[in-house]
């Protein structure tokens, strides 16, 4: 009788689009068949997609990051994007729960070997007081609970504020995030999985998977719901 009259006050709606649904499900109909998910063709460490030689992208190759692997279901492409879009900037702290049974059903496989321990790539204070709500954290706090994992907060902090990365060129991300953040001495030894909403050129995940490291975490591991093509 409570789900009836939680789903007669709240009907399931598109997480794209929000179009009520007579069932529950992540996406209608209309935006499910455009969903995109990530290429099978793809960097082997950061996920970027395209044909690289040895399955290593420019990027990698030149500049090996600080995490062993990282992964994202989809491309940030169309319904997915506009999902992301709306959990993060449009007050939908709600779309947390779906988002995240989503990614634990798309990534069973790259799960299977990742570390239990999840950490949240945080927000500044101040962008939280802002927003209301960390999406990165109630994402990863959802999928925590989705698969029986762990989540910690406080052992990876943003030290100080940074300027959003849309529009910003590669060298101005990575320069812009560069000692952003800093990690807890709890995380010496720790494997850790990394969580965000969405992997651009991934200056943001190396700068806090550095700190990481440098607090002597053993290895670093990232997940996204989806993958911007950021070298095409």
């Amino acid at each position: 009788m409570l789900q009836a009259l939680l789903e007669l006050l709240y009907p399931p709606a598109c997480i794209a689009c929000a179009k009520v649904m007579p069932v529950r499900t992540a996406f209608c109909e209309t935006c499910d068949v455009a969903v995109e998910r990530l290429p099978p063709a793809r960097c082997r460490t950061c996920a970027e997609p395209g044909t690289f030689p040895r399955d290593t992208c420019p990027r990698c190759h030149l500049s090996p990051p600080p995490f062993s692997r990282a992964w994202a279901p989809f491309a940030h492409e169309g319904p997915v994007a506009r999902a992301i879009h709306r959990f993060k900037y449009e007050d939908h702290p709600e779309l947390a729960p779906a988002l995240a049974e989503l990614l634990a059903s798309e990534c069973c496989q790259f799960l299977s070997r990742a570390p239990a321990l999840l950490v949240a790539l945080p927000l500044h204070d101040r962008r939280f007081r802002e927003r209301k709500y960390d999406q990165a954290q109630l994402l990863a706090g959802e999928l925590a609970r989705a698969t029986g994992r762990e989540t910690r907060v406080g052992l990876l902090t943003r030290a100080r504020e940074t300027r959003r990365q849309v529009g910003l060129s590669e060298a101005e991300r990575a320069h812009n995030v560069a000692g952003a953040f800093t990690a807890s001495r709890s995380a010496a030894g720790q494997e850790v999985l990394l969580v965000d909403d969405v992997l651009t050129t991934g200056a943001t995940v190396r700068a806090a998977a550095t700190a990481l490291r440098e607090a002597g975490a053993a290895r670093v591991e990232i997940l996204t719901l989806a993958r911007a093509f950021s070298l095409a």
